[in-house]
């Protein structure tokens, strides 16, 4: 797979994790616990990012 690619699907998968932390958070009781998780995969996500770059 080539690197561009690879930092697309990143980015969707970014995006995609921010919008389910955002419809957690809205729900009358959000969960706490897959909040953090998501925002824990979200940040592994951008610093994956962050790694290529600045291998660039």
């Amino acid at each position: 797979m080539a690197v561009s690619a690879h930092l697309e699907t990143l980015h969707t998968k970014h995006t995609s994790l921010e919008e389910k932390i955002q419809a957690e958070l809205r729900s009358p009781m959000p969960d706490q616990l897959r909040v953090s998780q998501l925002k824990k995969e979200k940040l592994q996500i951008k610093d994956t990012i962050s790694q290529f770059a600045d291998a660039r």
